[in-house]
């Protein structure tokens, strides 16, 4: 039996990675095998990739960073992603391709139809079973994120570019009611944890 396949979405300090932390063990005490991955990254290609995009010195054109955020993706889907659904396994992923739109799309400015285009090319029909977007206000992200550690080429940016993003997130959650679950990550740890009990639990059935 094919695996499903979930995402996890949100600005800088929504507290996806947390969550990944708690949902990977939550599904395993169920008896789902389960990969975690990340993207960009996920792949040895994949992290050398990221490493260029998240680099505060690096400076690049907006269509130029969109391609290669789908160049890691194409490896990770074809090496990961794929192999993993294929041989039953749950991949969690933190961020996909919603964070293309999102950052590249409505934070760059970089053409949504295009990044259309290659969301097709690049993935054919894949896409996630279930798409887990924490939602939370440009500042409270900052405020958190900043706390933990040096900000990198995305999360130095200013609160603008932020609700650029949020907004970006908003619409592909729009556009994808029945696959994306917008979750108010300004809640308490405990009672975003019930919500994703909830909501993952409907594919354990």
């Amino acid at each position: 039996m094919r695996g499903k396949f979930i995402t996890l979405e949100g600005i800088d300090g929504a507290g996806k990675s947390t969550h990944v932390a708690w949902l990977a063990p939550w599904l395993r005490a169920r008896g789902c095998t389960v990969c975690v991955t990340r993207e960009p990254g996920g792949t040895p290609l994949g992290e050398q990739l990221r490493a260029i995009l998240l680099d505060r010195g690096q400076s690049m054109h907006l269509e130029t960073e969109a391609l290669l955020m789908f160049a890691a993706r194409r490896e990770h889907i074809a090496a990961v992603i794929e192999p993993a659904l294929a041989a039953g396994a749950w991949v969690i992923c933190d961020r996909f391709t919603d964070a293309t739109f999102a950052y590249q799309g409505s934070g760059r400015g970089a053409d949504w139809s295009r990044l259309g285009v290659l969301e097709r090319w690049v993935q054919g029909g894949l896409q996630p079973d279930l798409t887990l977007l924490f939602d939370l206000a440009p500042q409270a992200g900052r405020s958190r994120a900043s706390s933990i550690k040096v900000p990198d080429r995305f999360e130095q940016e200013e609160d603008e570019f932020f609700a650029r993003v949020r907004a970006g997130y908003l619409r592909r959650a729009a556009e994808a009611p029945g696959r994306v679950r917008v979750v108010d990550a300004s809640l308490t740890v405990d009672e975003i944890r019930q919500q994703l009990e909830d909501i993952a639990g409907t594919l354990c059935r």
